[in-house]
Formats: C-alpha cells, sequence, structure tokens
C-alpha cells in the first residue's frame, strides 16, 4: 500500500527550480519510496537522518540520488500514512539538511 505523498509549499517551490530530467528522477524516487517509506529497519526504504551539530533531524528520512547530487528530507505522519517532503536539494556540504531542519521548526507540528 502506497503513503499519501504532500509537499511543504516550499518544497513544491523546490521541485519547480529544478530541470525536467532532475524532477523526473526525484518525482520516481519519491513514488519508490512512498510504497513503503519506513526506516530500513522497519522493512522500508527510508534511511533516517541524525542530530547534527547545526541541525536537529532525529525525526526525518533523507533519500539520496547519488548520481544527480541531490537530496530530498522526508518526515512520516503515521497517524494519517503521509509522507511529507520538506525539501527537496542538492547536498552542498550541509545547507539542504540545516534547511529541513529550518523548514520543519516553521512549519511544527508537522
Amino acid at each position: 500500500m502506497s503513503w499519501k505523498v504532500s509537499y511543504l509549499p516550499e518544497a513544491d517551490k523546490d521541485l519547480e527550480r529544478l530541470d525536467n530530467s532532475q524532477r523526473l528522477l526525484v518525482l520516481k524516487a519519491i513514488t519508490k519510496v512512498s510504497l513503503n517509506p519506513k526506516s530500513k529497519s522497519e522493512g522500508g526504504y527510508g534511511t533516517p537522518l541524525g542530530n547534527r551539530n547545526t541541525a536537529r533531524l532525529a525525526d526525518l528520512f533523507k533519500i539520496k540520488l547519488k548520481k544527480s547530487g541531490l537530496r530530498i528530507v522526508y518526515k512520516l505522519v503515521r497517524t494519517k500514512e503521509t509522507m511529507l517532503v520538506i525539501i527537496v536539494g542538492a547536498r552542498a556540504d550541509n545547507e539542504v539538511y540545516i534547511e529541513a531542519d529550518t523548514r520543519a521548526k516553521k512549519h511544527r507540528p508537522l
């Protein structure tokens, strides 16, 4: 069973800024992961993020698109079986994760 996918308004804008080939890669990855976005320890595709010096990401997950250098950070809203996409962007050191933390705090409760 596929989880519902929703996007923060900022994540929608992130997708719009990508070129068409990158957008297709991201949407394909999100569609695949939405089949079971739980952590790998729960039998899913999700890779949990931990807290870093600059960002608190313990309740978030990431999708890495290695060849394109893109990262997708999402949160599971388990009560609604929703996968909430927080950010889509290039890794660029830890910038994508710092921005994910900022957006998650801004939109509490997620």
